[in-house]
């Protein structure tokens, strides 16, 4: 039975554990990510920003985050 405690993720290889019923904009405010310069890689699949509101973290989900670099 999973601990509805906390959820562990994850993130970048590395696991990550938070308070359960958090969705991925949420999680990038915890994670001190700017939402508008990432890209995030959902357990295998690119997902686009229009979900981001209604995907809920799950113990096990992997996340892969690429955070977009300017320069010249």
């Amino acid at each position: 039975m999973e601990n509805t405690k906390t959820i562990t993720l994850q993130v970048n290889g590395k696991p990550k554990t938070f308070a359960p019923k958090i969705n991925l904009p949420q999680f990038l405010e915890k994670m001190q990510f700017n939402p508008y310069l990432v890209v995030i890689e959902y357990n295998g699949e690119i997902l686009h920003r229009e979900y981001w509101e209604n995907t809920f973290l799950k113990t096990g989900d992997k996340l892969e985050i690429v955070t977009i670099v300017g320069g010249g």
